[in-house]
């Protein structure tokens, strides 16, 4: 199994820590956002990366080379309209490396315990998102699932009242569910401008059409999503002794 990591934006919310550093480049503790993930997912059997780049993509690649070197298989793939696109072209891009194959999703501004990759490798099923569970708003991708666990609905706008709580941003997915979720960011592409979407709206296309998700519940480890300078200073103070 191979790790897509989406790592193309240009964090405009975390400026000025942004202006000359990607945000997975951006240190908590003593690494770096995409060193804590990619050694999260070397630690647990990973060893094939797609990371999609866009915004100072050379950072990136440079600092994979000298902090890896030739111990991981890693593939880059440039959005070069990362400004004006959303993580769902990101993933399009993908398309080559991932499509009709098993793979883990992951966003590239997070931060989290390893457990998270462990839990959802030992997981049966063949799709597997993980969830976090806290108070949620406006700005969250929140999700609602029925009686087994499986999701309904997918979104930044579904009801607070319904929902079970907020996509971490991790995903494992099977060779049949990637196959048919490609085919459907192939009919999103041609019927709709998509620049400032995300890639849950696919995952909320494919539901009617038999294809989602057992979610798991992961609130229990540590996680974090990075969006804003607040959110990065606060990650450096809860973050725990046993991960800094």
């Amino acid at each position: 199994m191979k790790a897509v990591i989406l790592a193309a934006g240009t964090a405009s919310r975390l400026r000025p820590l942004t202006e000359h550093t990607p945000k997975c480049l951006l240190q908590i503790g003593e690494r770096c956002l995409l060193q804590r993930s990619m050694d999260a997912l070397i630690q647990n059997g990973i060893d094939q990366f797609v990371i999609v780049t866009g915004y100072l993509h050379e950072m990136i690649e440079n600092f994979v080379a000298q902090q890896y070197g030739n111990s991981i298989s890693v593939k880059y793939i440039h959005n070069e309209v990362y400004s004006s696109t959303n993580n769902i072209y990101s993933l399009w891009l993908a398309r080559p490396e991932a499509e009709n194959q098993d793979f883990l999703l992951l966003d590239s501004d997070l931060l989290y315990d390893a457990n998270i990759v462990k839990e959802v490798l030992a997981c049966d099923a063949d799709n597997v998102l993980t969830l976090i569970k806290h108070e949620l708003g406006e700005e969250e991708m929140k999700v609602v699932i029925d009686e087994k666990g499986v999701i309904r609905e997918i979104s930044k706008t579904c009801n607070v009242a319904d929902a079970a709580g907020e996509s971490l941003g991790i995903e494992k997915i099977g060779k049949a569910y990637s196959t048919a979720l490609y085919h459907e960011l192939e009919v999103m592409m041609n019927q709709e401008h998509l620049e400032n979407k995300f890639y849950e709206l696919a995952f909320e296309r494919l539901i009617p059409q038999g294809h989602s998700y057992r979610v798991i519940d992961v609130t229990r480890y540590f996680s974090c999503e990075l969006d804003t300078v607040e959110d990065f200073n606060n990650a450096k103070d809860k973050i725990p002794t046993e991960l800094y």
